[in-house]
């Protein structure tokens, strides 16, 4: 698997700082912009840490990374992902979430017969491999929703503009924009947390070996990472969108413009009462308890020793 990364890539500390290795999901985009903006304005350094970030893709896996010691910490892009390490004994846990909503929306033609998410059922929808086991089981268990509806999709938008009835899945923050620049047409969105969707997003795991380690570090990080998205959210982006377009030259300051305009508008980074990285065993509990019914996960497994809410700002 290819990673890019941004800064030296040794984990051991040096020069007075604790260095820590972080894997990204994804190309460097606006949905990391609180990371690369609290490298770029010094956050981390400020509190003794030396972070690389690196950069993910398509093929990276972060809890392997995690398992084999090759990063200290990384982005786990949704709540199962946290339920399937517990599940697989995965020894690392989610200590913050950057993103309050999970940022995955249904989207339809402009003029598709399509008033909610009720009324998409047994209509044929495409999805990623991944939001089989991820969102799908609570379309199903909320709507009705069969998995005879569901038709691959392979993150190319071809087919969805080619067919003015399709239904597929995206982020907020990036195929309705890309949709309305490139395929000329202003699509329905449907936002699966506004609906009720549980699930957390962007979660920060960090491997249960660094946190024996330096748990210091650890909360260092995470309120280094809050000061990275409160100054990326509401004030200059500059620096952080200069390390992303850096890392990954495909961005523009455009993409990177509406992605943060969606991602204040939406609330999905801040609670309303505009608390950043916060996550509750309640809501866990009530994600988890979703999932257990659908079967995806056994009702008894200890799904708690995946969370770890001790490095918050005000532990919750």
């Amino acid at each position: 698997m290819a990673l890019a990364g941004c800064g030296p890539q040794e984990s051991q500390s040096a020069g007075g700082k604790t260095q820590i290795r972080f894997a990204t999901d994804w190309r460097a985009q606006a949905e990391q912009g609180g990371f690369y903006q609290a490298l770029a304005r010094g956050f981390y350094a400020d509190k003794g840490l030396d972070v690389t970030l690196i950069q993910g893709g398509p093929s990276v896996n972060i809890p392997q990374l995690l398992a084999a010691n090759a990063i200290e910490m990384g982005l786990g892009s949704n709540a199962p992902i946290v339920l399937s390490m517990v599940q697989a004994g995965a020894k690392a846990r989610a200590v913050m979430a950057s993103f309050q909503k999970d940022p995955q929306v249904l989207i339809t033609h402009p003029r598709a017969d399509i008033k909610s998410l009720a009324d998409m059922k047994g209509k044929p929808i495409m999805l990623a491999d991944a939001s089989i086991t991820a969102f799908w089981p609570w379309l199903k268990a909320k709507y009705g929703f069969s998995d005879a509806q569901v038709r691959k999709y392979t993150f190319n938008s071809a087919p969805f503009l080619a067919d003015p009835n399709a239904i597929q899945q995206g982020y907020i923050t990036s195929e309705p924009y890309t949709l309305k620049k490139q395929g000329k047409i202003d699509p329905q969105v449907f936002l699966l947390a506004d609906a009720g969707y549980p699930g957390y997003a962007a979660m920060t795991l960090v491997s249960e070996r660094f946190i024996a380690r330096d748990g210091g570090a650890v909360r260092d990080f995470v309120e280094a990472t809050i000061a990275g998205w409160q100054d990326y959210l509401h004030f200059d982006p500059a620096p952080g969108d200069g390390l992303i377009i850096t890392a990954n030259p495909d961005m523009t300051h455009d993409l990177l413009a509406q992605a943060r305009d969606k991602l204040l508008a939406y609330g999905i980074v801040e609670t309303p009462a505009g608390e950043i990285g916060t996550m509750t065993l309640k809501r866990w509990r009530e994600f988890f308890s979703m999932m257990a019914a659908a079967g995806i996960y056994p009702k008894d497994m200890n799904w708690e020793s995946g969370i770890d809410l001790s490095f918050l700002p005000k532990a919750t």
